[in-house]
């Protein structure tokens, strides 16, 4: 049995992943049956992340194998979310999935959205936007359509990053990314 993380936020970004020790290819993967949105997992949080809930839509991402050590340190990362298993049958990608392979993914029950307290933050964006772009610029086009609430409260704060896990986002991306959000 393998078993995967399905990540669909700062996970995607393969210098945000090291700083949690995952090295893995990430396998990009599309998942039905999920909806992404800005918000925050309890009113504990600064800033907004990304949060997913069960749903009638389909988020981009990417699949990365992990051992159960690996998923016990994704599990303090991701505190707050629920670990639930999603089916290969909802999933499409470049990887053939056995029957006894397990994808795990990161949820809520419900987004709190964004607010002038914690909002979202444009470090966030960034480093979710530059693994987007290491995968192609589509796969970050289809990231920003299939993301609710990019009308929530946006503090730019480049030059003071509140995310602690910027990792990976030169000027270059930064300069694209503008130019992707502003095609919204």
């Amino acid at each position: 049995m393998k078993q995967y993380i399905f990540g669909y936020g700062s996970l995607i970004n393969s210098a945000s992943r090291q700083l949690t020790g995952q090295t893995a290819d990430a396998i990009p993967a599309i998942a039905r049956g999920l909806c992404r949105y800005w918000g925050k997992v309890d009113e504990s949080y600064i800033l907004a992340p990304l949060v997913v809930t069960k749903g009638k839509g389909m988020i981009n991402g990417v699949l990365l194998q992990v051992d159960n050590t690996q998923l016990s340190e994704f599990d303090l990362r991701e505190r707050g979310y629920q670990r639930i298993a999603i089916s290969a049958r909802d999933l499409e990608c470049q990887l053939s999935l056995g029957d006894t392979d397990k994808v795990w993914i990161y949820v809520t029950e419900q987004a709190i959205p964004p607010c002038a307290m914690s909002p979202i933050v444009q470090s966030y964006v960034d480093t979710v936007l530059t693994g987007c772009l290491e995968i192609s610029e589509q796969f970050a086009k289809q990231f920003i359509e299939h993301t609710i609430g990019w009308h929530h409260p946006l503090e730019n704060d480049r030059s003071q990053p509140k995310y602690s896990r910027v990792a990976g986002v030169t000027n270059q991306h930064r300069i694209k990314i503008d130019i992707l959000l502003s095609e919204m």
